[in-house]
């Protein structure tokens, strides 16, 4: 999978001043376009598109200092419609306009090239099943939340909060199949990933029952599951077992992400400083 993916990087660099489909991208990695951004995102730090983007920059302020070019020549072979459009983009990433930057020599940031590696570690091992499921109901309160990478999610917790202890009773009844109990939903995640895009996020039961109509529903079609579970410090625990899913799992087992939620169920100790999770994720056998 890491070679594959580090042909799509070089057919990144081939075409900085050309059009990139990133479904062309999956097709070299042999993947869906749908794993492809969630997987980059996971192994680099930053959604696919924004790589792109600040290589072209990167790129473009080599081109911007060496002076042998018009600014609106580079701009336009970099994608930008307008010589001011590119300088926005071109102070946002190097903190100085194009202009100031070719008569002043500045300083500017550079985006590296990005090459994959498999590091082998072997300190610690996954603990996951695979399962298929039939159709299921996700019932529960919703609401739209930006995403959160590392540390708490402050928008989710006051949304919590905000819920009576008589409604969440009521939810625990209506739980009667896996994962039991009250869960988190993820859904509708822009394909960026990027921190701070918005999502719709569910306190919720996976139900068979009939859902009250004060309750927000969600049908998951059926499909195939990874489970992943870890015990440990929150949320820390649960951030990395994200992480690792993506940069380690992956990589060395025939799946790939498909759309869908993601389901988390947490059980907090007694002082509510550590956690036994799942983590469910909507996966595909490759090929």
């Amino acid at each position: 999978m890491l070679d594959r993916l580090n042909e799509a990087m070089e057919h990144i660099e081939r075409r900085l001043d050309q059009a990139i489909d990133v479904a062309d991208l999956a097709r070299i990695a042999t993947t869906s376009e749908y794993h492809l951004r969630r997987m980059f995102s996971a192994l680099a730090g930053m959604p696919l598109s924004e790589y792109i983007r600040r290589r072209r920059l990167t790129v473009a302020g080599a081109e911007v200092l060496a002076g042998q070019e018009s600014l609106l020549d580079i701009a336009v072979r970099h994608g930008y419609g307008s010589g001011e459009a590119f300088a926005r983009a071109f102070r946002a990433m190097h903190g100085v306009g194009p202009g100031e930057a070719r008569r002043t020599g500045a300083a500017l940031v550079s985006q590296p090239r990005l090459t994959f590696r498999l590091t082998v570690e072997g300190s610690s091992s996954m603990r996951y099943r695979v399962l298929d499921r039939p159709e299921f109901t996700v019932a529960g309160l919703k609401t739209r939340v930006p995403l959160v990478h590392a540390g708490p999610n402050r928008a989710i917790i006051d949304f919590v909060r905000g819920i009576s202890p008589g409604t969440l009773e009521r939810l625990e009844k209506l739980s009667d199949q896996e994962p039991q109990g009250i869960v988190a939903v993820c859904d509708d995640l822009d394909p960026s990933r990027a921190e701070g895009t918005d999502l719709d996020y569910y306190h919720a039961v996976i139900t068979s029952a009939d859902v009250p109509d004060d309750l927000t529903t969600l049908s998951v079609p059926a499909g195939t599951w990874a489970v992943f579970t870890v015990s440990g410090p929150v949320p820390r625990a649960i951030q990395e077992l994200w992480r690792d899913v993506f940069t380690e799992w992956f990589p060395s087992n025939p799946y790939r992400s498909r759309p869908g939620p993601e389901i988390l169920r947490t059980r907090l100790s007694a002082d509510k400083a550590e956690a036994d999770a799942e983590l469910w994720l909507p996966v595909e056998r490759e090929g």
